[in-house]
């Protein structure tokens, strides 16, 4: 049987109402002794339930994005298609939505003490952009939270992330039978988990195809249009040496590249081949439209919702991991 709220006052000698103010996120507290609280309270296994028990119906989900590099801000439509999925998903589930935005380099713990009202009843948190290490201020703050499209081993939340390694391995199989030839990578400069396992499915596909990894050309862009066209320009320029055909790790990866490699007097996709990952609107207005692994965002998001409900309600709670799967879209860019 887990502690109660009057024993956790007797252990830390403070007043049951700072206890009742911590465990329901109110301000009135300071941050210390907040934090001391729901230390004690996870550690002895307070039953966090009697609290969410009665704010859920009446309370709001906090969708926070978390900001190192700014690479999902780019993907201006991916990111779009996320918000549009939760604010459907929750509105069809009778619960109000609240955004919050928050950056690497800042004392997160302080600003959701500062920014998380007593409304809260769980938290969406898109870990995109996020590190192992960034999920420790999230630890003790005595909500249920979901991660979107990002997991880490040893966490204490639920996860729902798109099948990165298969995505990429069926793009690169279709590459391989397509071009009859090894495929090189498009691979962002910036360390994003998505983006290390889509290497993961890359690898897997050349090697089940009797291809050598070692011997792929992969050229570091950043994840943006027209940073990828950038960098691309000057590889091109610089003759390094280049591939075939290219897997990408997302859709404005792909677009910038085929931008410089077009500018430079190549067609596509008669003399170079790509493929993306997330299927973006952007991919249908590109000449030639590109083919890409498309992520059932829309549904992501419902699963995401509908994960922290169940959170809410399960009174034996056991963190899991929701792995959506994906589907290659073939167009005209291999």
């Amino acid at each position: 049987m887990g502690i109660t709220a009057k024993e956790i006052a007797r252990m830390l000698n403070v007043s049951e109402a700072a206890v009742s103010i911590a465990l329901n996120g109110r301000p009135g507290i300071s941050t210390r002794t907040k934090n001391e609280i729901l230390r004690v309270a996870k550690e002895y296994n307070y039953d966090f339930s009697r609290i969410n028990q009665n704010k859920k119906k009446n309370g709001t989900i906090y969708f926070i994005m978390y900001r190192k590099y700014g690479a999902v801000v780019s993907n201006t439509e991916f990111f779009d298609a996320l918000t549009r999925g939760l604010q459907d998903s929750c509105k069809e589930l009778g619960y109000k939505l609240t955004f919050l935005h928050l950056m690497d380099g800042e004392d997160i713990q302080e600003k959701l003490n500062t920014l998380l009202k007593p409304d809260c009843i769980g938290i969406i948190l898109l870990g995109t952009e996020m590190y192992k290490e960034d999920f420790f201020p999230f630890s003790y703050i005595g909500y249920p939270i979901v991660l979107l499209d990002s997991f880490f081993n040893s966490t204490k939340m639920d996860s729902v992330l798109m099948n990165n390694i298969d995505g990429a391995y069926q793009a690169t199989r279709h590459l391989i039978q397509k071009r009859e030839t090894q495929p090189g990578y498009l691979h962002s400069s910036y360390k994003i988990y998505n983006f290390e396992e889509r290497y993961q499915g890359f690898q897997k596909a050349l090697r089940e195809s009797g291809l050598s990894p070692s011997k792929s050309v992969i050229h570091l862009l950043p994840p943006s249009m027209d940073g990828a066209y950038i960098e691309m320009l000057n590889i091109i320029e610089r003759g390094e040496e280049l591939a075939d055909c290219y897997f990408a790790d997302n859709d404005l990866i792909a677009a910038g590249a085929m931008k410089a490699f077009k500018r430079k007097g190549f067609r596509i996709p008669e003399d170079v081949g790509f493929v993306g990952f997330d299927n973006v609107p952007l991919c249908t207005y590109l000449e030639p439209n590109l083919t890409t692994v498309n992520v059932p965002i829309k549904y992501m998001c419902r699963m995401a919702v509908k994960r922290l409900i169940e959170c809410l309600e399960d009174k034996q709670y056991c963190p899991i991991r929701i792995e959506v799967n994906t589907n290659l879209i073939r167009r005209q860019s291999v």
